[in-house]
């Protein structure tokens, strides 16, 4: 009965609103906020005392501030101040939401009955003075505003204004656009309507600076943002991004992210009592935005630029950025209502009347496009319909009776082939789509032979189809190269020819096509290549014909000798497009044999001779000094402005696959020393970061390691200048695992030594990438050059205060490993530990006593580092010595009753020398330093 009784009393208690509120009180001055709320809103509910009441409300205002929750704060002011309109608390609490919620005007009217209530309180006082300042700033601020937005659309729109005037006051119109108070004050003063009024004026100049004045105001503000969207309207901001003039759409393609950011919740700023009552139906105007994009694509009227934009947003917000997100459906959406106009996109053909207008680069981006869709879905279902709907929209296509029609079902799959992979050979499978590829292939009409080469290249890459592919389109494409007399379908023919030899292995290899070698195909290739008169998507194919003629060594030596060949090459990698990249890429790779090769063990060759096995051997130009001079010329030529120009491309464009063979790349430039000066003169030390940072595991050890390289001996504040040389810390760290080779972990503690010597928050920072343990397990190694390349880097470590402190903590065996070093055979180990060990007792008097314990050979040691032939160790020991004796007398008495007073009276007595002088100097310091302890007397003159 006891305990039910005591439970029904806490019941009762938990339903009595004092005891709540007492509940309440208690929670908040221990600032649990959370449970102070829930016993003060319990409170409310079960309360019917109006005074009580106010109380409650006012307490509960108190927590709302504590969270920062400034509206609700306000809101529980002001009931009990409804209740009881003298409360203080309550006026005091709600000028301080107020304030916060940048309604000053309203706050100081509180703050000001809270001082006419007590005028002596000081609080009130001061509160009153600084409302009123920062309100006479707010006006000043916003009377200058808003002249100098009048000023400025005046100017603008005042036709017989001087261009500079216009110029200046366009500029300062984005600028103010970009500030909070300058785009609030825009927008409220009828700034969108006149900006509008801008753009209708045709002027390039004055569109540029409306558009991005727009992207200022609705940079991090949802309601702005969507509130401009709907003035402006969608179909107006499509077709100005439509226009043939690349700045303007892609201004308007910035302003139309920034508006999508903004529904997305992407990079939102905080605006506290702007946007809370708001309620924005932001789905609805993404699906709008999104179905305008989708109808761009398919749109006459839109350019290939504007075409370009379109698929840019499409690719950039569509698919999920992170795959452990299950809502994928924006995905779902345009799969549903737009992969009809992708496909429609991709199946342009441009050599045709009727071709929608396109940039060199729109087919490829909309077939990057197929791709990130594809790989957005989750389940085989949502796959099964992705299919359905492109096997449907390619069956449409396929007439007999029209080739035309046809021709675009082939130029359909051709495009996907670009972009899904397994979608791409599922299509391969469909009835009739290879038969139809080959039959265009000996058609006598030229548009057919292009597509059906094109396509054919793309599907050889499917190696589940190459075997049907190499038995019915090599002699296909062998006739169409050796009759053909147009330029762009002969070059294509032979990229098959050499994909297909690929493919194919040795029966089908590079030399049995074209009755010739393949230095002839090479030589034709480099021709098509310099001819500037040939479109550039055609000389393309040359450079993806090279990326796999190249893998023959007289072919990439030939080629590196070609400056005029490879000076072409490097100005169309400046072009956004993933094949080129790619190919480029794998062109550099294969002339500077920067690929992984097997080595062959001596004993399986011989088992292969004797089993009459063929064993390939090393082609003559594929040996070093071959390689070697191939990297040079191709330095010489401007190799590393090209890639770190390849490096600054879209994600979208640049694959982890591409990132990862410039990165070969550029490990094989930096090669030699002398070389590393010119790639960071032009670029390669940037350009480097984010190949180390993303990419392929495989990528990312080689960009590393060229880092390191470069690190290792170039003035940090030259390759890496500013704040980019702390972003190199984290790539040399991640070598120093037993993971990477003796040369990754040695060059990296080379390069990580190079940085601790330049600045103190460069050592903060290898710090905090964890790599003093890495460090000090390299100090123990057996490998003289890596103990040695570790104890310096520590040497110049020492010297930041954390890692001075790690050595004074208990319980750790570093300045044991330090002394025992000093001891070591190895000159340049002792020169490093001495000088780690000099800097840190001189730092920390601890340290200094500590030495004497942590082994029992601290002084014979000190005493060799004293008397060492190397001046530079002996120096250091002295140094040591010294600090010893100044840290503690017990200490100096220690040292002076051994053998260690002999050695530095001895060094002391000597005569002045202006090479040993430092060296006699600290040996006296140290006597006179025992002199004034008087454990020793001074020297006699006699």
């Amino acid at each position: 009965m006891g305990h039910k009784l005591m439970f029904f009393l806490q019941a009762l208690q938990m339903e009595d609103p004092i005891q709540l509120k007492e509940e309440g009180n208690k929670y908040f001055q221990a600032s649990d906020y959370e449970k102070a709320l829930e016993s003060y809103t319990q409170a409310i509910k079960l309360n019917k005392d109006k005074a009580l009441q106010a109380v409650l409300y006012r307490n509960r205002a108190a927590c709302f501030l504590k969270k920062e929750e400034y509206a609700k704060a306000a809101s529980d002011a002001s009931r009990a101040i409804d209740i009881n309109a003298s409360d203080i608390k309550a006026l005091y609490r709600r000028s301080q939401a107020l304030e916060k919620l940048g309604k000053l005007d309203q706050a100081f009217k509180d703050a000001q009955k809270c001082a006419t209530l007590e005028p002596r309180n000081k609080n009130f006082q001061e509160t009153l003075r600084r409302l009123g300042a920062n309100i006479q700033e707010k006006l000043r601020i916003q009377f200058s505003t808003d002249s100098r937005v009048q000023k400025m659309f005046e100017i603008l729109l005042d036709e017989n204004s001087d261009k500079e005037k216009r110029e200046k006051a366009a500029n300062n119109l984005i600028v103010l656009g970009r500030e909070e108070a300058g785009a609030e004050r825009i927008f409220q003063n009828n700034g969108v309507n006149l900006l509008l009024q801008l753009i209708e004026t045709k002027n390039p100049e004055l569109i540029l600076a409306a558009v991005r004045t727009l992207s200022g105001m609705c940079t991090g503000h949802k309601a702005r943002a969507t509130a401009i969207l709907h003035y402006l309207g969608i179909d107006s901001i499509c077709m100005w991004m439509s226009v043939d003039n690349e700045e303007i759409s892609l201004a308007v393609c910035n302003l139309l992210q920034t508006i999508t950011d903004c529904l997305l919740d992407q990079g939102k700023e905080e605006h506290h009592g702007k946007e809370e009552a708001l309620v924005l139906d932001t789905k609805k105007d993404l699906r709008m935005i999104t179905m305008r994009l989708l109808d761009m694509l398919v749109s006459k009227k839109v350019s290939g630029q504007g075409r370009d934009r379109a698929l840019n947003l499409l690719n950039k917000n569509i698919p999920r950025k992170d795959l452990k997100d299950h809502d994928n459906s924006r995905s779902i959406f345009v799969i549903d209502n737009g992969l009809k106009k992708i496909l429609k996109v991709v199946g342009q053909i441009p050599e045709m009347p009727d071709c929608l207008p396109l940039t060199e680069n729109t087919q490829l981006t909309a077939s990057v496009l197929l791709n990130k869709l594809y790989d957005d879905l989750r389940c085989d279902p949502e796959r099964d319909n992705y299919r359905l709907i492109c096997e449907e929209y390619i069956k449409s296509k396929i007439d007999p009776q029209d080739m035309d029609k046809t021709l675009h079902a082939v130029q359909i799959v051709s495009g996907v082939l670009q972009g899904p992979f397994d979608l791409g050979n599922k299509l391969l499978g469909m009835k009739g789509v290879m038969e139809m590829m080959v039959a265009l292939c000996g058609s006598e009409r030229e548009i057919d032979q292009l597509v059906a080469v094109e396509a054919l290249i793309h599907a050889s890459t499917k190696l589940s189809r190459a075997t049907f592919i190499i038995t019915n389109g090599v002699t296909l494409l062998k006739e169409i190269y050796k009759k053909t007399k147009n330029e762009k379908i002969k070059i294509r023919a032979l990229v098959g020819l050499c994909k297909l030899g690929s493919a194919g292995g040795t029966d089908y290899g590079l030399r049995q096509f074209a009755e010739g070698s393949t230095e002839k195909l090479a030589k034709q290739c480099r021709k098509w290549l310099c001819n500037t008169s040939i479109d550039a998507r055609t000389r393309k194919w040359a450079v993806e014909g090279l990326s796999y003629l190249t893998l023959d060594a007289d072919v990439k030596d030939d080629f590196v000798e070609d400056e005029p060949a490879l000076k072409a090459m490097f100005d169309l990698a400046k072009a956004s497009d993933k094949t080129i990249l790619y190919s480029v890429a794998s062109a550099l790779v294969n002339c500077t044999n920067s690929y992984d090769t097997k080595e062959l063990v001596p004993e399986l060759v011989q088992l292969a001779k004797f089993s009459k096995q063929h064993v390939p051997e090393e082609h003559p130009k594929d040996k070093k000094d071959f390689v070697v001079k191939r990297v040079k010329r191709l330095l010489k030529a401007g190799v590393v402005s090209a890639l770190a120009c390849m490096v600054k491309a879209d994600s979208a464009i640049l694959t982890d696959q591409s990132k990862e063979l410039i990165a070969r790349v550029f490990l094989a430039l930096c090669e030699d020393p002398k070389d590393r000066g010119t790639i960071v003169a032009q670029g390669g030390g940037k350009a480097l970061i984010p190949l180390a940072v993303e990419g392929t595991d495989i990528g990312k050890i080689k960009a590393s390691h060229a880092l390191a390289k470069i690190a290792a001996i170039s003035n940090p504040d030259i390759a890496f200048p500013g704040e980019r040389v702390y972003e190199v810390v984290r790539p040399l760290v991640s070598l120093l695992n037993t993971e990477r080779d003796g040369l990754q972990n040695y060059e990296a503690l080379l390069g990580l030594t190079n940085f601790s010597g330049r600045s103190d928050k460069l050592r903060l920072k290898i710090v905090k990438e964890k790599a003093l343990p890495d460090i000090e397990n390299y100090m123990f190694e057996n490998h003289d050059q890596l103990r040695q390349a570790a104890t310096e880097c520590m040497c110049n470590l020492v010297v930041n205060k954390e890692v001075q402190e790690r050595f004074v903590a208990d319980g750790n065996d570093r300045l044991k490993l330090v002394v025992l070093l000093c001891g070591e055979d190895d000159e340049k180990v002792q020169v490093a530990a001495a000088g780690a060990l000099a800097m840190l007792t001189a730092a920390q008097k601890k340290l200094c006593s500590k030495m004497t314990q942590v082994t029992t050979q601290w002084l014979e040691i000190l005493q060799r580092l004293c008397l060492h032939d190397n001046m530079e160790v002996q120096h250091r020991g002295l140094v040591i010595a010294f600090n010893l004796i100044s840290a503690d007398k017990e200490l100096a008495k220690k040292l002076v009753e051994s053998e260690l007073l002999e050695i530095l009276t001895y060094v002391g007595k000597q005569e002045d020398h202006p090479k040993k002088q430092h060296i006699i100097s600290v040996a006296r310091d140290c006597l006179t330093k025992c002199m004034d302890y008087e454990l020793i007397k001074p020297l006699s003159q006699a």
